[in-house]
């Protein structure tokens, strides 16, 4: 059964993509909460959000062991990228931790052929260089910013490391069935994490973070991260991916850094202003992950089911 995407299926992708810009916003408005303490909460409110909803449409969540398996792993795997995601623009700002994301595609161009034990093509070495000659750019101008851009690079292999296994979820099992399982593995993944962080934070140097919510203000936030930026966006960003070829997601999913620097100018002003090299290099890594698709010969096409 083939599913054709309307016009509101396009205007909902770049929804997601503008509501995923602005998650490292929010990060940085939930300061001093650590990261870990970010992603317990969001996911501890998504799994309790998704599974109200899974009541109300009294639907039921079985699925294999193995699966079930499979699905919490990956849910660790994207607990594990919300933290360094969060923890990069801490280290740096939106901007830069959002010029790192937009490595995440051209990061699942080398992943694919190791997991998938497929060829390795040249245009995805010669693209991989391009990413590289920007990250250097980045390195160069922003050099006060370094490890805020490792992290944020660390966090897009993850990112793409967790879609390329979650692939083979989306046709089998319901979107909010799939949300609902790897939350919870992400929600386990960021306990682990929270106390952790924590030990090692009470029993080294004192440092000015906060491990649980302080205020209404931050508790909204959260509200906000958890229900708009995961339930809302995680679910419908599942669903869509039966109605869009993976080519077409993809190069949408790319505008995230675009969407959310121009955020993080709006919102944050002067201290989202960076050098000329900055801007330079991400355009580069931009423009090396949009032609990606062009290069390598593909088509998009509609969604077949």
């Amino acid at each position: 059964m083939i599913k054709k995407a309307s016009v509101t299926d396009y205007l909902q992708l770049h929804f997601i993509v503008l509501i995923w810009g602005f998650t490292a916003i929010l990060g940085k408005l939930l300061q001093p909460l650590d990261p870990s303490a970010v992603v317990l909460f969001r996911t501890l409110l998504a799994v309790l959000g998704v599974g109200v909803v899974l009541l109300i449409r009294k639907q039921t969540i079985r699925v294999s062991t193995t699966d079930c398996w499979g699905l919490l792993g990956t849910g660790g795997l994207i607990g594990l990228h919300w933290v360094l995601f969060f923890l990069a623009a801490r280290l740096s700002n939106v901007s830069v931790c959002l010029a790192g994301m937009a490595t995440s595609s051209l990061w699942a161009s080398f992943l694919e052929p190791l997991l998938l034990r497929r060829r390795v093509r040249p245009v995805e070495v010669a693209l991989g260089a391009a990413v590289m000659a920007g990250l250097y750019l980045i390195f160069r101008f922003e050099f006060d910013k370094v490890v805020g851009l490792t992290v944020a690079v660390g966090s897009a292999m993850l990112s793409s490391l967790f879609t390329i296994i979650n692939s083979r979820f989306t046709h089998r099992y319901d979107a909010l069935v799939i949300s609902f399982y790897e939350m919870t593995g992400a929600l386990l993944g960021a306990i682990i994490l929270w106390l952790l962080v924590w030990q090692l934070t009470t029993t080294g140097p004192g440092l000015p973070v906060e491990f649980v919510p302080q205020s209404l203000s931050q508790w909204f936030w959260l509200l906000i991260l958890s229900m708009v930026c995961t339930v809302y966006a995680y679910t419908v960003g599942v669903s869509l991916l039966r109605k869009f070829s993976a080519y077409l997601a993809i190069l949408t999913v790319n505008l995230e850094p675009v969407y959310g620097i121009i955020l993080a100018l709006l919102i944050f002003g002067d201290t989202e202003h960076m050098t000329s090299g900055f801007y330079i290099g991400t355009l580069v890594i931009l423009i090396a992950v949009l032609a990606y698709p062009f290069l390598n010969g593909q088509k998009p096409t509609t969604a077949v089911e």
